[in-house]
């Protein structure tokens, strides 16, 4: 059982409460639009990380992070792009690698809008953790949290950071 912490679009924004909600989580994934190293780093030298590179990353994140990543967690196949669209919307740059062979999780960034959405014709469950930085124009400042048991999905939690106008932020 791995519980897991997903963040994405931090465009370069380091909060410290991305540490305090990720405490109780064994990994972090991050899904693109990081903006800097420096951001990845602390994320990385807090618990195990992995992310993709996202749209607005330069070129030491694309060699540091690829740009697709597919891996087993437990016994769940998951797949990670930064531009991934969602279901029955999925980017075509994506598209047919997730319709040859579905996996199971599939997470994106990039549109800032949080979605936690099952795929029923694909049998998949996405997740979009929404923006956690402050670049966009997003209203909530969100992250996710989930556990994996097995090939299971249990405690599924969306967590808000800010909103507009809190911590004189936006």
């Amino acid at each position: 059982m791995k519980k897991i912490g997903i963040i994405s679009d931090t465009h370069s924004f380091w909060d410290e409460k991305y540490l305090h909600y990720f405490e109780p989580c064994d990994e972090i994934w991050h899904a693109g639009d990081i903006g800097s190293a420096e951001v990845a780093e602390k994320l990385a030298a807090f618990r195990p990380f992995r992310a993709v590179c996202g749209n607005c990353d330069g070129g030491d994140l694309r060699l540091m992070y690829p740009e697709i990543l597919r891996w087993k967690c437990e016994d769940v196949d998951v797949l990670m792009k930064h531009i991934g669209g969602y279901p029955g919307k999925y980017d075509p740059s994506i598209r047919e690698k997730i319709m040859a062979r579905p996996p199971q999780l599939f997470i994106s960034g990039h549109s800032h809008i949080l979605k936690v959405q099952y795929d029923r014709k694909l049998n998949l469950l996405h997740i979009n953790p929404g923006a956690a930085g402050i670049q966009g124009w997003h209203r909530d400042r969100t992250l996710v949290r989930l556990t994996i048991d097995g090939d299971k999905f249990r405690d599924a939690e969306v967590i808000k950071l800010a909103e507009r106008g809190q911590d004189n932020l936006f």
